[in-house]
């Protein structure tokens, strides 16, 4: 099984920038993609960014221009570089990952315990 560890959240004010850690271990699979997910109180948990396993990337609307998502395979980790925050950017944010080629819109088949996102007005 993969264990997930997210790192990097906070509390930012509007306008400020966070980025966000996911140390990945134990994969297994010959290929694999990996994603970001939110959830927001009161609101279904909703995909914010994935990076397929060849490198491509997805957005939600939402955070298209704003977030980025990049992975450093040497060290096993993906990163959510987070700009521009909004208040309605907070959530509590997951990493997670499949074996495949792309993330988008499947079921995942491990996640992480989530790490809180707080952004004030």
């Amino acid at each position: 099984q993969v264990q997930l560890v997210e790192s990097g959240g906070g509390s930012v004010q509007a306008g400020g920038s966070l980025r966000l850690s996911c140390l990945a271990s134990g994969h297994t699979y010959s290929s694999y993609c990996m994603a970001w997910f939110r959830q927001a109180p009161g609101k279904e948990r909703e995909e914010v960014a994935g990076i397929d396993a060849d490198g491509s990337t997805t957005y939600a609307d939402s955070v298209k221009g704003r977030f980025t998502i990049s992975q450093d395979s040497a060290k096993n980790t993906v990163y959510l570089q987070m700009n521009s925050l909004k208040p309605e950017d907070t959530a509590t944010y997951y990493c997670a990952t499949r074996a495949g080629w792309m993330c988008w819109g499947y079921d995942m088949d491990d996640w992480g315990k989530g790490i809180p996102v707080t952004i004030s007005s």
